[in-house]
Parts: C-alpha cells; structure tokens; sequence
C-alpha cells in the first residue's frame, strides 16, 4: 500500500527565484475554484516541472515560463468552456507586475501574450512563449487526453518518450488528499 502510495504521488518542484512560497500561498487564494479540479494548483505545479524540464533543452527565459506556469489558468471561472480566461489572466498577471513579477518590458509581453493566448491551439516562434504552451499541453493527461505533437511547437516536446513522461506525470498528485472542506 505505501509503494502505491508513493507511486501514485509526485515530488513538488523545488523553489526559486521566482516560486517561492509566498508567492504560491498569494496565487492559491486568488483562484476561485477548487485546487481538486483539473485546472488548479497541482495543474500549475506540473506545468512548472514540465516547463523546467523544457527549458533545460531549449534555452528558453525560465522566469517567464515559471511565472506563465504558475499563472496561466488563475482567472478560470469554471471547469469547462471559459474561453476568456487567457485574457482575464493576463490582465491579472500585468496588475503584478513590479510587485510579484519582476520582469523587463519584453519578458511582460511575453508572459503577457503567452498566457492570454495558451488555450488557441497555435504555435509560437518565439521559443520562450512555445515553452509556456507546451508544458501547459503536456499536463492533458489529467484530463484524459494525450497530448497531440502537431499542437507542440519543441522538438522536446513532440518526443514521444517525452510525451509518454509528461502522461504519466499528469496523472499524478502531489499528496494524496482531497482539499474539499
């Protein structure tokens, strides 16, 4: 039952200079929903290794693709079909800016358009912002769905090792219990 357990659960990601737990407490009582959802903190947390891992390999700017990963899904309203979510959370993410965020003018529009378009289906050239989309792509297995390589934009992330990782990964908890009160 313990070797179950502990295969069943994921290890959290390391802080930085951006995720610290501060900043991770401030975000979780911004979102509205339920971190049991698909969409909530354990989401973010798996989008961030996710993230991370393809920073390693493509030189993306880490500060963005953290900030994106942590941020991206915060103004949902519902569980389902909120397609204005991208834009209310880039919005958010911009109020932030100088107090949470600390990123140079092209790092803000990127963050910006990263987060208010990650839900449309498109590819970037920008590697930074196709980083943010895939490791946000990357996490469908909580949901059911496997990640389809002609919506990734990294070579990485179209591997199929990799995908099958990232699938694994996503249907893993960080702790093995249900936050509902």
């Amino acid at each position: 039952m313990l070797v179950d357990l502990l295969d069943r659960t994921l290890e959290l990601p390391l802080q930085s200079e951006i995720i610290t737990q501060p900043y991770v407490d401030f975000l979780a009582h911004q979102y509205e929903l339920s971190h049991n959802g698909a969409f909530g903190l354990e989401h973010w947390l798996r989008t961030l290794i996710n993230g991370r891992m393809l920073v390693e390999k493509t030189g993306a700017d880490i500060a963005v693709v953290e900030h994106f990963s942590m941020l991206h899904d915060i103004k949902r309203q519902d569980e389902h079909r909120d397609i204005e979510h991208g834009a209310r959370a880039a919005d958010f993410a911009n109020s932030l800016a100088g107090d949470w965020i600390h990123l140079d003018h092209s790092q803000m529009l990127k963050l910006d358009e990263a987060i208010r378009f990650h839900s449309m289906g498109r590819l970037s050239r920008d590697i930074t912002i196709q980083v943010c989309w895939d490791s946000n792509g990357l996490d469908l297995g909580r949901l059911g769905n496997k990640p389809d390589p002609s919506y990734l934009g990294t070579r990485i992330a179209r591997d199929p090792s990799f995908i099958n990782e990232a699938m694994h990964r996503s249907k893993r908890r960080f702790v093995n219990y249900d936050f509902r009160g």
